[in-house]
């Protein structure tokens, strides 16, 4: 085990497949000799050599669109877009192809490419910088979307996406890449989380995707987050006192809705939050999931804790990204239902 923040065992991850799996090239803007722009990929051209980790041209289609045939061929090619917010540019190659590619073919051809995005607030980006697009992604069948919050998921995950014979949506936190945790509140300054850094096996490990984390246990509220959210929702529920069970979902796609009914069959509360624009968030699934499967355990309504419905703004961006006040409020409030 080594000690490791969500840089580097993204990047552990990366060099654990490339020496792995000779099929697995690593590619965007700036990741070969410049290391990309939060250093995730430092290193690994030198290690790997140019015809394993390059550069790409500014052109987030072009990168998505030769990783699909690249896939096709036998290759399994993971591209940096260096914020999500450049992603929409590739949005027809990943759902038009990708996504599409094993159905159209009826099983003939798949795209095992693997898509690595920093997303989200919490660094003063503004809105160009900061969005969090993930609902975008879980609408399109044949996509996986998958979003870590801790240094130990975030290495598991990626081995496993990488291995994937589908495309995923990889989505990196850029507020958990190395810590500390912690933002402007009404109080002064608000601790996400102690632990900027964990444990992290060296060599090859998998976790599954589709399998949710417990991160506490509880018995007053279920609180379904994922990414950022999970360390300030645990900083929320210290600060209230509820016992509130936090499930960090780990992968949108396929989501582990066995651990979440479970959860929620037994407290009979529910609480969704996330950083994503309130309508038509991801949210709003999981409020629909749980509805649907737990209507005649819930004792109060299902709630939601996001983002407001608003351009990303900078200058107020601790007032939109959902704080430990606000989930607090929320979890003192279902509880008085």
């Amino acid at each position: 085990m080594a000690t490791m923040n969500m840089v580097q065992a993204l990047n552990s991850a990366m060099s654990v497949m490339l020496a792995r799996d000779p099929k697995v090239v690593i590619f965007g803007q700036d990741i070969g000799y410049f290391g990309g722009v939060f250093n995730v990929t430092d290193g690994l051209q030198k290690a790997y050599g140019k015809e394993r980790c390059f550069d790409a041209p500014i052109s987030e289609g072009g990168i998505a669109g030769a990783a699909i045939g690249m896939g096709v061929y036998g290759m399994r090619p993971v591209i940096e877009i260096q914020f999500a917010d450049y992603i929409y540019p590739a949005i027809d190659q990943l759902i038009s192809s990708a996504a599409r590619l094993r159905f159209r073919s009826a099983g003939e051809f798949w795209s095992p490419i693997t898509v690595r995005s920093p997303y989200g607030g919490g660094i003063y980006g503004g809105q160009t910088h900061s969005q969090s697009p993930e609902s975008l992604f879980t609408h399109v069948a044949g996509l996986k979307v998958v979003i870590p919050s801790t240094p130990y998921d975030a290495k598991g995950l990626l081995v496993t996406s990488i291995e994937d014979d589908d495309p995923v949506i990889f989505l990196e936190p850029k507020r958990l890449y190395s810590g500390p945790f912690s933002g402007p509140s009404e109080g002064g300054v608000t601790p996400w989380s102690k632990h900027p850094a964990s444990e992290v096996p060296e060599d090859y490990f998998r976790i599954p995707l589709g399998k949710a984390s417990v991160v506490r246990g509880g018995t007053d509220v279920t609180v379904l987050v994922y990414g950022t959210m999970v360390h300030v929702a645990l900083a929320a529920v210290e600060k209230c006192g509820v016992d509130a069970e936090v499930i960090d979902l780990r992968t949108l796609v396929p989501v582990d809705i066995e651990s979440i009914e479970t959860s929620v069959n037994k407290t009979g509360r529910c609480l969704i939050v996330h950083e994503a624009t309130r309508t038509s968030g991801f949210g709003a699934e999981l409020s629909a999931l749980v509805q649907e499967q737990c209507f005649y355990k819930l004792e109060s309504k299902i709630k939601r804790v996001t983002g407001w419905d608003t351009p990303y703004p900078h200058a107020f961006e601790w007032q939109y990204f959902p704080s430990s006040e606000r989930i607090a409020a929320a979890l003192l409030e279902i509880m008085k239902e």
